[in-house]
């Protein structure tokens, strides 16, 4: 459990054993890219050298898409962090999560209505940003993964109920149909990238229910056009918030020791509510 690998996944679905997640062997603690089926990891991007493969990863996707380069948030923290799909020591996907607080979100910016009339409504709002694949080598199952990841961690352990999301207005089809996401803003500039937005919005309930249904059975995407049949199963779902959960818990073992006593073992960033 000292491996800083959140998830192990397989690129393809394993009918024998009916899942996505790879528990046996532990290939969380082999070195990326072992032997055997193609397989990634959902890693947080909170090393230098790991966010620096993210970074390359966004400044290639941003700069074919026409858009401002962009970089990761320097506050990694409990209220804003950045995912990784890793293969082959490469980066091969990102999403960062951000969550609603003092510091507000960044469609605050292009979208201030809307964003506090759902804070006057009551809702635990969180957003996605700076999502990018490499579309030569990811796949859906990798796009669904971080997104599974990013909701586990927003909604199931941290209980945020709304997540927000701009995108470019050509993109937005694709967004209502692989997640079920609504429209809630009218196309403005995004300043950030300098391209325009519009502001999509999905409750986290309904999410959920996607996932009970579809969730880790690739076999019915012929059929369910959205992502969720690439998705964790519940029951893998369930095993992923126990995974972090035992790193929580050894985290705080470690931190309750004297310093000179602590293992020399980097652990993720801390993803659990404070």
């Amino acid at each position: 459990m000292k491996s800083s690998t959140i998830i192990a996944a397989s690129l393809m679905w394993r009918r024998n054993s009916g899942n996505m997640l790879v528990e046996n062997p532990r290939i969380d603690l082999l070195p990326d890219g072992a032997p055997g089926p193609r397989r990634f990891k959902i890693k947080v991007a909170d090393q230098k050298g790991r966010r620096g493969l993210v970074e390359s990863l966004l400044k290639h996707r941003y700069a074919w898409r026409g858009y401002q380069q962009v970089s990761l948030p320097t506050d990694q923290s409990v209220h804003k962090f950045t995912l990784a799909a890793m293969e082959n020591d490469q980066s091969i996907g990102t999403i960062t999560v951000s969550f609603d607080g003092p510091n507000r979100l960044s469609a605050d910016d292009a979208f201030p209505e809307e964003v506090q009339a759902l804070r006057a409504q009551g809702r635990r709002l969180c957003e996605f940003t700076k999502l990018a694949v490499d579309p030569t080598t990811a796949t859906k199952r990798v796009l669904a993964a971080l997104f599974h990841v990013a909701y586990i961690v927003a909604h199931r352990i941290r209980g945020h109920d709304m997540l927000l999301i701009e995108v470019n207005p050509r993109h937005v089809r694709y967004y209502e149909r692989m997640l079920g996401l609504k429209v809630i803003g009218s196309e403005r500039l995004n300043r950030t990238v300098r391209a325009p937005a519009v502001l999509l919005a999905v409750d986290f309930a309904y999410i959920l229910q996607q996932i009970g249904e579809f969730g880790g059975q690739p076999d019915r995407a012929a059929n369910e056009r959205s992502l969720f049949p690439f998705a964790f199963s519940l029951t893998e779902e369930a095993s992923i918030m126990g995974r972090m959960q035992a790193v929580q818990a050894l985290r705080e073992q470690q931190l309750a020791k004297p310093e000179s006593e602590r293992e020399d073992e980097h652990l993720p960033s801390d993803l659990m509510p404070g």
